[in-house]
């Protein structure tokens, strides 16, 4: 699988937990179907989450986009609004970057 992740492009890492209310179980098989459902975005070259070892709510997300364009994309795709409308975690922080310059 190639993630394109020497290339320029939109790389966002982000931690979300699942909420105290909602079963393991159930947050869990939400965030695995939500990486899949990007995986299959046009323009997304990554999307996986990663479990703290101790604290299982809590993820760190790591996704990768070709361009601003498929990150917006990302946000109106309907997978990604059934995602948040469920409720079933809440964003901590999130950052936003881009491959470093090679020239100054």
């Amino acid at each position: 699988m190639d993630y394109k992740l020497d290339q320029a492009g939109i790389f966002i890492t982000a931690e979300i937990h699942i909420k105290d209310n909602v079963p393991l179980s159930q947050g869990l098989a939400a965030i695995r179907q939500f990486c899949a459902d990007m995986n299959s975005e046009s323009g997304c070259s990554l999307a996986m989450a990663t479990q703290h070892k101790t604290h299982p709510k809590q993820f760190v997300f790591w996704e990768r986009y070709d361009d601003q364009a498929a990150f917006d994309a990302h946000f109106v795709a309907p997978h990604t609004q059934a995602f948040i409308k469920a409720g079933l975690t809440e964003l901590k922080q999130a950052f936003d970057y881009q491959r470093l310059a090679t020239e100054v």
